[in-house]
């Protein structure tokens, strides 16, 4: 079988190409994709060529880690119809890499990654993996939850709304005044509007680099700043300011198979909801299109792509 993918001939180029798949390894089952998402951290850092050495690096690559789409065939505790999340196919396209192999018409997927989830949920199934990965660093803390989050972006918004629902009362900075709009249950302010030097655990997935000093700046004798996002530059910092506080820092790795099931079953109970964080989607065929507005229009919280017409 052929599938339609998104390919990164090289950085800067993106096209839409017919590959052909793998054979399915053993206990594989067959995925037809109905929607993917668009990453504007890890596939922005691809497309840019700035991603930092990483298993499954080169080009041409097909990139993708969020997919929603239905089961093929029964086989392996599925039915056909079924619909799951997959979180990529590396190794699906013979000679093209796969880093992480999800942004195709269809896929040959380990049984065991994918996850079966609510109908209902349809594309916002997508955001199952950045939920996962708010969650697996809320886990990282124990039971102490962040006081402030930087960045209201999707993962920012998923983080915020896991800590309200676990109980905590997190104010979320953020300085573009076209990502203010949509808090629930929580605060989000201009960092330069906060007096706050107090704050006993700080949770950054903004990815900004630059940013640690100001961070530092502003953590209570003892604290801890959580790094959740992806940093493509190194991260430094002033050692006096972190010395006289006894600052602590984390580093939050991605989400694990049991942080991917701990919040479809939050979803499950109406503690987590997915609601108005996918703000853009356009047909797989506009797939350049959409990349670029995705990275560059400040207003797009997260774009997908709709496969459904290329099945």
């Amino acid at each position: 079988m052929d599938a339609l993918a998104v390919v990164l001939e090289r950085p800067g180029q993106l096209a839409l190409q017919c590959l052909p798949l793998s054979e399915p390894a053993d206990e594989c089952i067959s995925v037809g994709i109905e929607w993917t998402a668009i990453s504007t951290g890890t596939e922005r850092l691809l497309f840019e060529g700035r991603m930092p050495s990483f298993p499954g690096m080169g080009y041409p690559l097909v990139p993708g880690y969020e997919a929603v789409g239905r089961v093929r065939a029964n086989g392996f505790g599925f039915r056909k119809g079924d619909r799951v999340f997959v979180p990529g196919a590396a190794g699906c396209f013979g000679e093209v890499r796969s880093l992480f192999g999800a942004a195709a018409s269809h896929l040959a997927v380990p049984a065991k990654r994918a996850v079966r989830f609510d109908e209902a949920l349809g594309e916002r199934g997508v955001l199952l993996a950045l939920a996962a990965t708010a969650y697996h660093a809320l886990r990282s803390t124990g039971e102490q939850k962040p006081e402030c989050i930087v960045g209201h972006g999707v993962l920012g918004r998923l983080l915020a709304r896991l800590t309200v629902a676990l109980g905590g009362e997190p104010v979320v900075w953020e300085s573009n005044p076209e990502r203010m709009a949509g808090a629930s249950g929580y605060s989000a302010v201009d960092p330069v509007n906060d007096p706050r030097r107090n704050y006993r655990l700080i949770c950054d997935v903004s990815g900004d680099a630059s940013l640690l000093d100001s961070l530092i700046s502003r953590l209570a004798p003892g604290g801890e700043i959580l790094l959740a996002g992806f940093y493509s530059a190194p991260l430094s910092f002033s050692f006096p300011p972190a010395f006289m506080r006894e600052a602590r820092i984390r580093v939050a790795a991605e989400w694990r198979p049991e942080d991917l099931i701990a919040v479809r079953d939050l979803i499950d109970n109406g503690r987590l909801s997915l609601d108005g964080l996918i703000t853009h989607c356009e047909p797989a065929a506009s797939a350049a299109e959409a990349y670029r507005t995705a990275f560059d229009d400040p207003a797009c919280l997260k774009m997908t792509l709709d496969w459904r017409a290329c099945a």
